[in-house]
């Protein structure tokens, strides 16, 4: 096995090449080079050492977005160890249950979650070790069974502590699936696959460089946020611009003033948000593009965030099972409403419901994905792994999508979201996006729902723009100048917010269960 560690190669390497004073991370106006962060991931690594986590182990992070994340994260990888970062947007017993699932003893959690501490520690049993970053007496310790220590406490590693003998292929870090169709599972990915990610999508689309400078409204704890805000910068010996608060479109653009980033990573939704901010082009002076992931980016909200920003906007498509994005649009070209071209480095294809491939372009097909940063599959689950990553290296999506004549991809839902209304499929994204058109709306989600004669229909789920209000017949007449009648929404809810994973995605498994739990929506 060729020696390989992805920590080594983030970071060691530019300490040893002469780049150690060239800042890595930026947080709150604080700045971190990469000698000091060095230091720190060595001191993670003495703390880890000192609890017993041994290589392959894993070790669960509830960190927020500053410096302790990078520091825990690599420093597990130099060791060897498994981390395995957690969505900070979860409760005490949902967090419990995934750190059971993962068999982790051990815990390093910032002290602004320190009340889900103990609900977690009942659901996880093999928990033995809790690591609280920041003020350790936030924690209630109680009746804790797991001891408790404290990072702003823990020495300084004298020696330099030693780079554990991994290679490309050796576990490296689990990341929790989002849940948009039920419960989180652990995806496995290798040491290489950061690497890899970088080597694709970031180098051959992004083009980045030691001078750009990151930063990722998504955060850390999830495959999109982990490229943008951690992966990317340190390859190329850049800035990471770190935010440990929740991201609200006045902080953001804060943020943008303050540290004048090149590159800006968001969601769909969040973009749509920044449009109604009140800000104007001067305030994105510093950017080079926009990029966005995590749910298909509306034609229109593209076109106006690239006229207020004066950048490209480049939408694209990733997946937690293939670490980050695989088909994008580029600095080049961008097509307002597609998911671009494949990126470099990776294959796609469709395939109908018997798995035969589908080459005839404009046909829906399911999306399958290959490449370099594929996870291994999913812990503890053989069936589910079996199902969605082949022999071959083919990956199952879940997407359902079609493909331009000229190679253009274009998304239509997830493969459980389709909507079949009077015999003909239905794609929530078109009428969501045609929905979006409409001035007073910020979001919106189209799901499939029976009515009185048990029939598939149409009902959408809107959430107003600030200082606006939602009138459905308004809406409805708006979309009857927009789509075909099977595709019209038979009902039009207005809600203050949709349900959405920990990552933004829009839970629409959710809304049906909802549905169904209620009314019928009228025939």
């Amino acid at each position: 096995m060729k020696p390989y560690n992805a920590a080594a190669w983030l970071l060691d390497r530019h300490v040893r090449e002469g780049r150690g004073d060239a800042v890595a991370l930026r947080c709150l106006g604080r700045s971190t080079t990469y000698a000091e962060l060095l230091r720190e991931v060595q001191r993670a690594q003495l703390l880890l050492a000192e609890l017993d986590a041994k290589p392959g182990e894993r070790v669960a992070m509830v960190v927020r977005d500053d410096e302790a994340f990078p520091s825990f994260f690599l420093g597990a990888l130099r060791s060897g160890v498994v981390p395995v970062p957690l969505s900070t947007m979860l409760k005490g017993p949902a967090l419990g249950a995934i750190v059971a699932d993962a068999e982790a003893r051990v815990l390093v959690v910032s002290d602004a979650f320190a009340a889900a501490v103990p609900a977690l520690v009942a659901g996880a049993p093999l928990l033995r070790h809790v690591v609280v970053c920041g003020d350790a007496g936030a924690l209630d310790q109680g009746d804790l069974a797991p001891t408790v220590r404290s990072w702003s406490q823990a020495g300084a590693a004298t020696d330099e502590m030693p780079i554990a003998p991994t290679g490309a292929d050796s576990p490296g870090f689990w990341l929790y699936s989002s849940g948009t169709t039920g419960a989180p599972k652990g995806v496995m990915h290798a040491h290489g696959d950061l690497q890899a990610t970088v080597e694709t999508y970031a180098n051959q689309v992004l083009r980045i460089g030691p001078d750009d400078r990151f930063l990722s409204v998504a955060k850390l704890f999830f495959a999109y946020g982990l490229g943008n805000a951690l992966t990317f910068p340190l390859a190329v010996g850049a800035t990471a611009i770190l935010n440990p608060d929740p991201p609200t479109p006045a902080a953001v653009a804060a943020l943008i003033a303050a540290e004048s980033p090149t590159l800006l990573f968001s969601s769909p939704g969040f973009c749509a948000a920044l449009l109604h901010a009140s800000l104007g082009l001067e305030d994105f002076r510093s950017l080079r593009a926009t990029v966005t992931a995590g749910e298909a980016l509306p034609a229109n909200v593209q076109r106006r965030f690239a006229a207020l920003t004066g950048r490209p906007v480049l939408d694209g498509i990733g997946s937690t099972e293939m670490l980050h994005i695989f088909l994008s649009n580029t600095l080049d070209e961008q097509r307002p409403g597609t998911s671009g071209r494949v990126v470099p480095g990776y294959e796609a294809e469709l395939r109908d419901e018997s798995g035969a491939r589908i080459d005839a372009p404009d046909t829906p097909g399911l999306l399958f994905v290959r490449g370099a940063s594929a996870a291994s599959g999913y812990w503890k689950r053989p069936d589910a792994t079996a199902a969605a990553v082949g022999a071959d290296g083919w990956v199952k999506t879940g997407d359902v999508y079609t493909r331009s004549g000229d190679g253009l991809w274009t998304f239509h839902s997830r493969t459980s979201d389709m909507i079949k209304a009077g015999g003909i499929w239905v794609s929530p994204a078109e009428v969501e996006n045609v929905l979006l058109g409409h001035a007073s709306v910020l979001e919106a989600a189209v799901v499939g729902a029976r009515d009185a004669n048990g029939l598939e229909t149409v009902v959408a789920f809107v959430v107003p723009a600030p200082n606006a209000t939602c009138d459905p017949a308004e809406l409805e007449l708006h979309c009857r100048g927009e789509v075909a009648a099977f595709k019209r929404p038979r009902r039009i809810e207005v809600v203050d917010e949709l349900p959405k994973t920990a990552t933004g995605k829009i839970q629409r498994f959710e809304l049906r269960t909802r549905l169904a739990g209620g009314a019928g929506p009228d025939s």
